[in-house]
């Protein structure tokens, strides 16, 4: 009933003109003055960004603020996967042979994840990890590792929540929602999902890296509001670092998995 009665309330307010009002009363000046408000309530760490509050021109753009240079330095070893983003480790582990992992007891099937059947059986029997980005966090985003861009695309319409209420309570939001997906070709060998999901009713990712190469460490998007970020490998191709633990918090540049 509980489950029944949240994900109506999210319909409900789930539209066009929610996620239009949200952006325009992000990205109005006066929201500027939220801004200190905001900051307390998230405990930022305004000493790590790139600049200072009085420059940042309203709420949208201190929330995809950018760091200063050296805020989070990048693992160098080319044989090991870095955190994309900041966030907390929501789920990882093995995806089962009937191509479903599973997220607050949710099945997840990697064909709806990423629209085709074929690319999905790419990764049976491999691994995966989640990420959810809080209000809180940096929000962008960077490349895992050197790889060749093999395509991208979306999928996906509406964004429903993706923190612990609708993860627990919502129509399966990870593969639903609006979603960038990124085939990334690893090693010359290994292919790699990098999904990026929308939230909160606003559907916008926004890529700043176009390139077929991208280089560990470096910017590639962005996210307007919190969410989450999901990563696909193929069997035997990594096992994840000792620091991977559900709910522990990762900075982008961490290590989170070594390649086989």
């Amino acid at each position: 009933m509980k489950e029944k009665l949240y994900q109506r309330l999210i319909e409900l307010t789930n539209g066009k003109q929610s996620s239009h009002l949200l952006q325009t009363i992000a990205k109005a000046k006066w929201s500027k003055r939220i801004i200190p408000s905001y900051m307390k309530l998230y405990d930022i760490n305004l000493e790590e960004v790139s600049k200072k509050q009085q420059q940042f021109s309203c709420l949208h753009d201190f929330f995809t603020r950018e760091l200063l240079e050296d805020a989070r330095p990048i693992e160098k070893d080319p044989a090991i996967f870095t955190s994309p983003v900041d966030a907390k480790v929501e789920s990882f582990g093995r995806i089962e042979w009937d191509m479903t992992f599973l997220v607050k007891g949710k099945p997840y099937a990697l064909q709806d994840l990423l629209g085709n059947t074929e690319r999905a059986a790419q990764y049976a029997d491999g691994h995966y990890i989640v990420f959810y980005l809080s209000p809180a966090d940096y929000h962008r985003i960077h490349s895992p590792i050197d790889g060749e861009v093999l395509r991208q695309y979306t999928l996906g319409q509406k964004s429903y929540p993706v923190n612990q209420l609708g993860l627990t309570y919502g129509k399966k939001p990870i593969s639903h929602n609006y979603r960038l997906v990124t085939e990334l070709k690893v090693d010359n060998k290994q292919h790699v999902a990098f999904i990026k999901v929308g939230a909160t009713f606003v559907n916008s990712i926004v890529l700043t890296n176009t390139t077929t190469k991208w280089r560990k460490g470096q910017e590639v998007g962005y996210f307007s509001f919190g969410s989450t970020v999901v990563m696909l490998f193929e069997k035997d191709a990594i096992e994840f670092t000792d620091n991977v633990v559900k709910g522990s918090p990762i900075r982008m540049g961490e290590a989170f998995a070594n390649m086989l």
